[in-house]
């Protein structure tokens, strides 16, 4: 891959897997980058392949950038590593465990449905900011049926740990048992935020699943299983839909 003009040093390094932009940045600050045998220490410094670039005196190079849709199960955790319960990482083939995958937005243990893994730091970052407008549906299946004005009470918002939580849309589907599925369709995530809110109006959330990402929706694809996407294809099911 020819970069004719160059990139920034700190992004070519964040690409390398060196670690995020601050953490990047600081090993630029320390010294302990080098281009071609010389320590550079502006983060703007316009690198392309044809360089050697070292950190620690140990040679990087861009890694092959994985874009995967999971089903997450209920289980698993959505994170690289975990001293009690199995990560979600480990449903894939150890083909894919060597580019050091984390998930894009979380879901807890308990939680199921559509999850992204990659190891494209700023393609997480465009997915999760909010100017961005990527919504999320979750399917919640309720411990008791929902009323119309519990429906307009959630729909009200709450004020939970300093952050106020509205969903921008919450309505009734036709699933058995009746009255107790409902989709929730919320903006930016905050952690356990649909089941914080269910919460808050006196409901306990016994399943939950998401099921879209923007416009690509879950479908068919079975719990545990993913599918591999180019980093276009997949902003394509994101912004124009997709079912999987």
């Amino acid at each position: 891959m020819k970069m004719e003009q160059g990139i920034r040093l700190n992004r070519y390094l964040a690409m390398c897997g060196a670690g995020a932009r601050r953490k990047v940045e600081s090993l630029i600050a320390e010294g302990r980058v080098r281009v071609d045998g010389k320590v550079v220490l502006m983060p703007g410094y316009r690198v392309d392949d044809t360089v050697r670039v070292t950190v620690d005196g140990i040679p990087v190079a861009p890694e092959e950038k994985k874009y995967i849709v999971i089903n997450k199960p209920s289980g698993w955790v959505c994170s690289v590593s975990d001293a009690f319960d199995p990560i979600i990482v480990d449903l894939l083939p150890e083909t894919c465990r060597q580019y050091r995958l984390f998930p894009v937005g979380r879901l807890d243990r308990e939680s199921e449905g559509l999850l992204i893994l990659t190891n494209d730091g700023e393609f997480a970052q465009e997915i999760l900011h909010p100017s961005k407008n990527i919504l999320r549906e979750y399917h919640v299946l309720l411990d008791r049926e929902i009323s119309r004005r519990e429906i307009r009470l959630w729909m009200a918002g709450t004020e939970l740990d300093g952050h106020f939580l509205k969903p921008l849309n919450v309505r009734v589907l036709e699933k058995e048992p009746g009255n107790r599925w409902v989709s929730v369709v919320i903006g930016e995530g905050i952690k356990r935020e649909v089941r914080r809110m269910a919460q808050s109006i006196g409901f306990q959330v016994s399943m939950l699943v998401r099921k879209r990402i923007g416009k690509m929706e879950l479908e068919n694809l079975p719990k545990g299983e993913f599918i591999e996407f180019s980093r276009s294809e997949l902003w394509r099911a994101i912004r124009s839909g997709r079912k999987i």
